[in-house]
């Protein structure tokens, strides 16, 4: 008898809409860290407070419902390098709500949602990477195509999802994140367990990328990835114009 791996009854298990079943809900999934530290250390971490805010506010503006999840469920730390929770609270505060009491990924049903979207911050680094759940997540959004979105560090969480050939989601897609300059750059690269351009280039990605902190993102075949920061209202918009003939109204 055959034993199907892991991943794959992971993904089963997830409850999927048809693939071409229109319209999808208007509603979004953004998916954050829960690493408030980084392991081992006493130095504070977790998400790029931008590259949530800025993609909240584009899918709020644009009608949609944006319901927040995260590996574990519950809180998710701002980095504090990214701003203050005094700045997360005012943009908008249904933003700083949300992120207090994120969803845990085991508890989301993917025919709720219309798209995900993965923020960045490098404490995705060590709780994105092959999460089971968060990988079989990404690979049906795919799969049934509904958009995913990915900035920064945010592509840490494609590294677990595959195709429907079994093969690593990105292999032979153009894909981008937060680059090996920019690692360096904001010496960060004996700090993380590994280097996400690296990464996504062993895993088959066809990797692009922009200058040092420019604004920068592609797409491919409904997977949107942005480099940085200045990126994560790019991808959300894209995101938003891909879905806009697509969700109920």
């Amino acid at each position: 008898m055959r034993i199907l791996p892991l991943a794959l009854l992971i993904t089963m298990s997830v409850l999927v809409g048809s693939a071409n079943a229109d319209p999808l809900p208007k509603r979004v999934l953004i998916v954050l860290t829960n690493t408030a530290q980084v392991p081992g250390s006493d130095r504070p971490t977790g998400v790029w407070a931008s590259e949530y805010t800025d993609p909240y506010q584009v899918f709020s503006k644009a009608g949609f419902e944006v319901h927040v999840g995260s590996p574990n469920g519950g809180k998710s730390p701002v980095d504090p390098r990214s701003g203050s929770d005094a700045n997360v609270k005012r943009i908008p505060p249904s933003a700083w709500d949300k992120m207090q009491n994120t969803k845990a990924l085991a508890s989301v049903k993917l025919q709720d949602y219309a798209a995900i979207f993965l923020a960045g911050g490098h404490g995705t680094m060590w709780d994105f990477p092959n999460h089971p759940v968060l990988g079989a997540l990404v690979s049906q959004a795919i799969a049934t195509n509904r958009p995913v979105g990915a900035v920064c560090q945010g592509p840490a969480g494609l590294l677990g999802a595959t195709a429907p050939d079994g093969k690593p989601l990105v292999a032979g897609r153009k894909v981008n994140s937060f680059t090996n300059a920019e690692e360096r750059a904001a010496g960060m690269t004996t700090v993380v367990p590994f280097l996400l351009e690296d990464r996504l280039r062993q895993a088959g990605g066809q990797f692009e990328s922009g200058g040092v902190f420019q604004r920068f993102m592609v797409e491919d075949r409904g997977l949107i990835t942005g480099q940085n920061p200045a990126s994560a209202d790019a991808v959300a918009q894209r995101m938003v114009d891909l879905l806009k003939d697509r969700v109920a109204h």
